[in-house]
């Protein structure tokens, strides 16, 4: 089969990933084999690949918005499934047994620390990957694997209910995810990205308001979630609270965060990271988006060409996401 594999990381301007043939991986127990039919393109991926994420499996397949069909294991051929981020978990540390798996003591990683989407042919465990909603097509189904699960986890520690403001700062494939249940949950939604591009975009998905990275929301919020990797923005994010509000961090990755007046976070305002996702998060996700329906918005490339897809993402060149197509 054929991948693209980071021998080392490097800066994706020049073209970390190499394109190779490799061996079909093969399926141990309660594992499931899958032909690739998409994967999507994460600011994951690109934290992999630049090395923001250090080495923990070296030349690595990237990739865990991958949406296939099985061809063996434990599940019938022919079933399409989702791949996601959390690969796999211990199942019997503290964390897994008191419901929070996201933050397992001894995880798996799909494109991290075991090979990703990035391929012809991937395995996963049977009890991590999911049934994809017969209404979204393979492409339109990617970016709900990350994007979608991790901006819907956020959401959740949000604590929104309707009528509540929420402020969204970065608006790539996860913020068009998150602003559209919110939106269906009766939440008004403001947006501060760099991009006038992706202003446009917010507006046109229901944003009330639009503005720069670094603006302040014409009204106070109740809650916030940050998706842009972008530590300078903490401060005005938090800025832009009422008393008592959430700033919910969404990222696996983020650049540092400049010290800031502690009159900022007085008056009980919070300040919480999200760290993965639970299966649960992933099957409520999946359940409200084929509800709703979520719309995405995507541009494709082949497999091969994943390291233009990635220098598109990094000068945010996508208008939404990224998906790779194999050949």
């Amino acid at each position: 089969m054929h991948a693209c594999v980071l021998k080392a990381p490097a800066p994706v301007a020049s073209g970390p990933l190499e394109w190779r043939e490799v061996a079909r991986p093969e399926p141990g127990p309660g594992e499931v084999l899958i032909r690739v039919r998409a994967c999507g393109v994460c600011r994951t991926d690109l934290h992999v690949v630049e090395g923001e994420l250090a080495v923990r499996k070296p030349n690595v397949i990237p990739g865990h918005q991958v949406v296939g069909t099985v061809e063996a294991g434990p599940m019938a051929a022919g079933t399409r499934v989702g791949v996601p981020w959390l690969h796999h978990t211990c199942g019997v540390c503290e964390f897994c047994r008191s419901g929070r798996e996201n933050l397992c003591d001894g995880p798996d990683f799909t494109g991290w620390t075991v090979d990703g989407g990035y391929a012809d042919y991937l395995v996963a465990p049977a009890d991590f990957v999911y049934t994809i909603p017969e209404r979204f097509e393979d492409i339109a189904a990617a970016p709900l694997l990350c994007a979608g699960i991790i901006g819907f986890r956020c959401l959740r520690l949000a604590d929104i209910s309707s009528g509540a403001r929420l402020g969204i700062y970065g608006f790539g494939s996860a913020g068009l995810v998150a602003i559209q249940v919110a939106r269906y949950w009766g939440v008004d939604v403001y947006v501060s990205t760099r991009e006038e591009k992706h202003r446009k975009l917010a507006m046109e998905y229901g944003a009330l308001w639009a503005g720069a990275a670094d603006a302040q929301p014409p009204v106070p919020l109740d809650a916030s979630i940050m998706f842009a990797p972008a530590g300078e923005l903490v401060a005005p994010a938090l800025k832009a609270l009422k008393k008592g509000g959430r700033l919910i961090l969404g990222g696996i990755h983020m650049s540092d965060i400049p010290s800031f007046s502690y009159d900022l976070l007085y008056q009980e305002r919070l300040m919480r990271s999200v760290a993965n996702n639970t299966r649960d998060d992933g099957r409520d996700f999946l359940r409200i988006a084929a509800e709703i329906p979520i719309r995405t918005q995507t541009e494709t490339f082949p497999l091969r060409e994943a390291n233009k897809a990635l220098q598109k993402l990094k000068t945010d060149g996508i208008r939404g996401a990224a998906v790779l197509l194999p050949d």
